[in-house]
This record gives structure tokens, C-alpha cells and sequence, in this order.
């Protein structure tokens, strides 16, 4: 059976939370790659950066309506998904467009836990953590791989 030990890539691209969104978008390019942790000094998991938080930063801003009752302005919408939507477009760092909330996995989950993993919950890149420190990251062509009895060549 083989777990995420076998099927990681261990030669991961990180970044850092005060990565420039220029930066990182042209290491995205220069690499191939379409995500990337983001950690801190001690290699701590602070979050992920995928393709898909730089293509939002570029979306349309939806400027919600607001109904005027007793001289008073009501937007329809709440107001810190405003505010959010504002920083992220306006952002500079990586820590302005990060997902802070990560799914993981540790180095003995199953292939087939991981596989069920990234499709429940719809993620295409899941960092391995051991002991909190980030070990591996496992992304969609890696599970392919180990399906197909490729072992990862580092």
C-alpha cells in the first residue's frame, strides 16, 4: 500500500508571507508549478498560494447595492466580504492572497486517503507535514504517478 511518503515531492517550492505577488507569479512561470506553501523561518506551514489566488486578484470587482432607507445606506451585501475582496485585489504580499486554512496530511496517509482527500474538498495540492514542519507536498500528477506504480523521482 502506499503512502504519502512514497508519493511526495520532497524538492518543494515554498514561498514566504512577504513574497511579492510579482514575485510570485513569475516563480509560478520560471518553475511550472501552480502553488506553493507558504512558510515561515522555521519551516512552519503558514498557508498555500495557488494560481487560482493570483487569477482573483484580477477579477472584476462586484460593487454590491445599496438601498437608501431614512437617509440611511444599507448594503445588500456584508461588509467584510467587501473589505476582503478589496484587500486581495490591492495586494502586494503573498500573505494578502494566501489560503490560511490548509488541508494536510502526514508522510503514512494512504494514497487512496489523499486521493478521497483532494476530491471531497476539492484541492489540488496537500502539504505533508511531520511533527508540524512541512515534509512533502502532494499534487494531483503525483497521485497519477503512485496510481500508475511510478515511484516520485526527486
Amino acid at each position: 500500500m502506499l503512502l504519502a511518503r512514497d508519493i511526495m515531492n520532497t524538492n518543494i517550492v515554498t514561498v514566504t508571507p512577504e513574497t511579492t505577488v510579482g514575485e510570485l507569479g513569475r516563480l509560478f512561470l520560471d518553475k511550472g508549478i501552480s502553488g506553493a506553501p507558504v512558510i515561515d523561518s522555521e519551516n512552519r506551514l503558514q498557508g498555500i498560494v495557488t494560481e487560482n489566488d493570483l487569477i482573483r486578484q484580477n477579477r472584476r470587482f462586484h460593487i454590491p447595492t445599496i438601498v437608501r432607507l431614512f437617509d440611511a445606506f444599507i448594503p445588500l451585501e456584508g461588509s467584510s466580504s467587501i473589505e476582503k475582496e478589496i484587500r486581495r485585489m490591492s495586494a502586494a504580499t503573498v500573505a494578502d492572497i494566501c489560503t490560511r486554512d490548509v488541508i494536510t496530511t502526514g508522510p503514512d496517509a494512504t494514497l487512496q486517503d489523499i486521493a478521497s482527500t483532494m476530491s471531497d474538498k476539492n484541492v489540488h495540492l496537500i502539504p505533508v507535514l511531520d511533527d508540524g514542519r512541512l515534509v512533502g507536498i502532494i499534487g494531483k500528477i503525483d497521485l497519477i504517478k503512485g496510481t500508475l506504480g511510478e515511484g516520485h523521482q526527486q
